[in-house]
């Protein structure tokens, strides 16, 4: 296998992370106060070439925890009514993150990540709610590393001039429909093809694989050898 080919993995291309994308859909801003309603995780995979591209999804509506805080402004948003509806299907916050994280492990491994990243759209706002509620399910095998996030937002804004997820993916040439925006399974499927197209695109543009660069030392011995 060839230096190059060797770049083309996830555990190359993301120094050992395991990138998943999530998105949440909550009761309010506030993760250990307020309900958690819905969660999405679409995992990634690339090919022999080094090209980025969705993979498995995994989806739940969720019920609101016990105590759980309900913000009125939060629900008429994500247009969450009832988010006691049995209509809704709803599993508790512990069946929901056990699945999640028991498919992103078995990717992860197979992938031979040591961990994984979360991909997000302004991803400390779900990266906390998923953090809160994996501490009140007691999870202990929780796959995402503690802090550190992938934030669509950000590099949205580097790369496209936009932060707002239906602008970048607009932009990008990804189609968005704003009357699905607010799912958390349609946001997260559509931020997952954003982060590709990111990704991709600096590979197209030639960002990847990174080039080695000479150290000012060498450069200063190459200049004293040809003097």
């Amino acid at each position: 296998m060839t230096q190059e080919t060797n770049l083309n993995t996830l555990k190359a291309r993301f120094r050992g992370y395991f990138p998943v994308v999530i998105d949440v859909e909550t009761a309010g801003f506030n993760s250990n106060t307020d309900a958690l309603l819905e969660i999405c995780a679409v995992t990634l995979k690339m090919d022999d070439d080094g090209w980025l591209s969705p993979d498995k999804t995994i989806h739940f509506h969720v019920a609101p925890f016990e105590g759980a805080n309900l913000v009125k402004e939060a629900l008429e948003f994500n247009g969450i009514r009832d988010p006691f509806s049995p209509l809704r299907g709803a599993v508790d916050e512990e069946h929901a993150l056990k699945e999640i994280f028991k498919l992103i492990r078995k990717e992860q491994k197979a992938s031979g990540c040591q961990r994984s990243i979360m991909v997000a759209h302004n991803a400390t706002f779900d990266h906390s709610f998923v953090m809160a509620a994996a501490g009140r399910t007691h999870l202990k095998r929780n796959p995402f590393h503690p802090f550190a996030t992938f934030d669509t937002a950000a590099l949205s804004g580097l790369a496209l001039g936009q932060t707002v997820l239906a602008k970048a993916c607009k932009t990008a040439g990804i189609a968005f429909d704003n009357r699905e925006a607010h799912s958390a399974l349609y946001d997260t499927e559509r931020t997952a093809e954003l982060f590709c197209e990111i990704v991709n695109r600096w590979k197209k543009l030639g960002g990847w694989p990174v080039l080695e660069v000479e150290t000012a030392e060498e450069d200063d011995s190459a200049h004293t050898a040809e003097e």
